[in-house]
């Protein structure tokens, strides 16, 4: 499911909503996800699933068209952890 089809989806399902309202609401909610990971919190929802940050420390990597070693800096990435509901509806046992 891409943005827009949620955006869609909300809209349709909660008529009272606009396709601007539903935009607006998609887009806070993403922004504050997005700004708590940021700051280097960590972001729950129950249910559902969980959002931190992986440090992955500096190494040094290749590029695979010459060989030619690469020095690749240390850096946060986001990282997804999905919760048991989630997980078990994935699964088809709920």
């Amino acid at each position: 499911m891409t943005k827009s089809e949620l955006i869609l989806r909300l809209s349709s399902r909660y008529p009272h909503l606009t396709a601007r309202d539903a935009d607006e609401a998609v887009n806070l909610i993403l922004g504050a996800l997005e700004t708590a990971l940021a700051d280097g919190g960590r972001v729950e929802i129950r249910g559902f699933g969980s959002f931190s940050l992986n440090y992955r420390p500096e190494r040094v990597g290749r590029n695979p068209k010459s060989g030619e070693q690469v020095h690749v800096p240390a850096k946060y990435v986001p990282h997804f952890k999905a919760g048991k509901e989630l997980r078990e509806r994935v699964d088809g046992t709920v």
